[in-house]
This record gives C-alpha cells, sequence and structure tokens, in this order.
C-alpha cells in the first residue's frame, strides 16, 4: 500500500437515484466532520427531478455533483471514485448520516495501524425520525475467517484504502443487493480490518430502503457467500469454507426472520395470502429453519408442561 501523508484526503462519494427527504441532513453530517480534509462527491444515477437534488447540494459549497443515465448504485459508486482523488475513500448513502468525529476516527485508527486494509466503526439503526431502533452490535474481526462470520461491516460504517479498493476492482455492478458484502469479502483476503470501537453511524431504516426487499437481499447474500466459499475450497482452505458455510446458515436465518416479520405485518394488514407467500418462501428458501423453530419450540412447551 502506497505511503499516506499525515492528513490524507477522504473521498466520501454519496450515490443517489432520488434525492430524498434525507439527502440534506446526510450532507450536513459531512459538513459537519472536525476533520477538514474531505471532498464530497454526489452521485446523480439519473434521478427524475435533478433540479430538486440540486437544490438540496447547492446549499453545501465545495460539494460536487455528477449526473450520469440510470446505471445502479455499484457503477454510480465506481465512476464517483474515479472522479475523486483521496487515499481514503468513504460512502455515504442518501438516508444515512455521520457523527462528527466519523472521519477523524478512522483516519486516526489506519494511520496507527498501517497494514490495514479498511476500517470500520460501531453503527447504530435509527428510524425516519431518528430514534434508536437496533443499538450497535458490531465487533472487531481481527482475521479474515472473522470478517467472513460477519463481525457487522458494511458500506455505511467502512473506510477502504484507495489503492485497496483499485486492486479488487471496486463494487461489482453485477450485484444489485448485497453488492457491498462482495466489497468487503474481496478486500478481507489482502489485508486486516481495523474497528473503530465507537459508534460513528446511523443507519436508517424506512419504508424505502432498498435492503427492505429482503427475499433479493437474502438471494444475493447467498449468491456471493456461495461463490466466495467454492473460490475458498478450490484453494483448499478448509477454515475460510467453515466460516462461509457459518454465513450462509446465518443468512438462512435472516431470509426466515425477515419472512416471519413480514408475515405477521401482512396478517394485521388481513392480507392472509400474502403472510402464506412469505412462510411458503421461508420454507423453500432456507428449510432447515422452520423446522428447527418448530422443534425449539416444542421442546420447551414440553419442558414447561
Amino acid at each position: 500500500m502506497a505511503e499516506e501523508p499525515a492528513t490524507p484526503l477522504v473521498s466520501v462519494v454519496v450515490a443517489t437515484n432520488r434525492g430524498g427527504p434525507y439527502l440534506h441532513e446526510a450532507l450536513a453530517s459531512v459538513a459537519a466532520q472536525t476533520y477538514a480534509r474531505i471532498e464530497v462527491l454526489v452521485v446523480d444515477d439519473g434521478s427524475p427531478d435533478p433540479a430538486a437534488l440540486r437544490e438540496i447540494t447547492d446549499r453545501f459549497p465545495g460539494v460536487q455533483v455528477l449526473r450520469i443515465e440510470p446505471s445502479g448504485v455499484s457503477a454510480a459508486r465506481n465512476l464517483g471514485v474515479t472522479r475523486t482523488h483521496g487515499a481514503l475513500l468513504a460512502f455515504l448513502d442518501d438516508d444515512d448520516r455521520w457523527h462528527p468525529e466519523r472521519v477523524a476516527r478512522h483516519v486516526e485508527r489506519m494511520a496507527a495501524q498501517p497494514s490495514a486494509v479498511v476500517s470500520y466503526c460501531a453503527m447504530r439503526t435509527i428510524d425516519s425520525t431518528g430514534r434508536e431502533l437496533v443499538a450497535a452490535d458490531q465487533r472487531a474481526a481481527p482475521e479474515q475467517v472473522d470478517v467472513v462470520r460477519g463481525p457487522g461491516v458494511m458500506l455505511p460504517n467502512l473506510v477502504i484504502r484507495r489503492d485497496v479498493y483499485d486492486e479488487i476492482g471496486g463494487f461489482d455492478p453485477a450485484y444489485r443487493q448485497g453488492e457491498d458484502l462482495d466489497l468487503v469479502l474481496r478486500a478481507a483476503a489482502l489485508g486486516p480490518f481495523a474497528f473503530v470501537d465507537d459508534v460513528l453511524v446511523d443507519y436508517r431504516h424506512h419504508a424505502t430502503n432498498t435492503t427492505r426487499s429482503h427475499r433479493d437481499l437474502a438471494t444475493s447474500i447467498r449468491t456471493i457467500v456461495g461463490r466466495h466459499r467454492d473460490a475458498a475450497r478450490t484453494a483448499g482452505k478448509g477454515a475460510l469454507v467453515t466460516a462461509y458455510d457459518e454465513r450462509l446458515r446465518a443468512n438462512d436465518r435472516f431470509a426466515a426472520w425477515s419472512a416471519v416479520r413480514a408475515a405477521r405485518q401482512h396478517l394485521r394488514d388481513r392480507r392472509l395470502g400474502r403472510a402464506l407467500a412469505e412462510i411458503g418462501w421461508a420454507v423453500r428458501f432456507a428449510p432447515d429453519v422452520p423446522v428447527s423453530w418448530a422443534r425449539a419450540r416444542t421442546g420447551r412447551h414440553a419442558r414447561s408442561r
């Protein structure tokens, strides 16, 4: 990795196809950073109202805007990176926000650990109003197998060195969901990850999140993890294969849990057919999980008698 100055330039790429109600807050959180050497590029990925988006971005002097034809978030981010110059890269979604010390803490951590290819921080989940929904649960991942198992490294809470990003080829445009997981797994093969043990990012959960499409997300994660697992098996890396198997089982549990949650909401809305469709999908996608849940419930019921 190339040697970096004591205060490296940090490039922040924001890819959006909507602008949306939270973009101003997202950009304001970058403007409020205590670290000074930051450049911001907003990639307008074919938003339907570019004038409305520019009305927001124009409130922040120095923010650049690049409008492109609709290309998908991975391609938009990749193109955005080529128009920036920082030694460190961070990606901000248009509905998330950073705490003021976020960039400074990452720069400090990566300077202290020059071998780290990625740094990531603790991140909590908030709702549309900013109220905390889920507390941060990220943990340190000193080895590649720990990253594979899933310590909570996602695009919103990572910073990656530009030369590492370039070496792995950026985001794979083939993935519309889970593209950040693929990036993380490829980066983990090149060196250690550094953990910034403080809550510095707010990930916003709301009705229009792309990740709310749990079926597409679970399917994409299965494809991504499966491909990495196959490569590890071909390379004879047994410990990695085991870690990938664990990650696949965790994805099955996520899929089943998400489907059950969706089914409950459909039942509350008196949409029985949709509720049954969710349960049916979960049984087909992750047949072992509902069975294990049923066995566990049966066992608890028997012990309570």
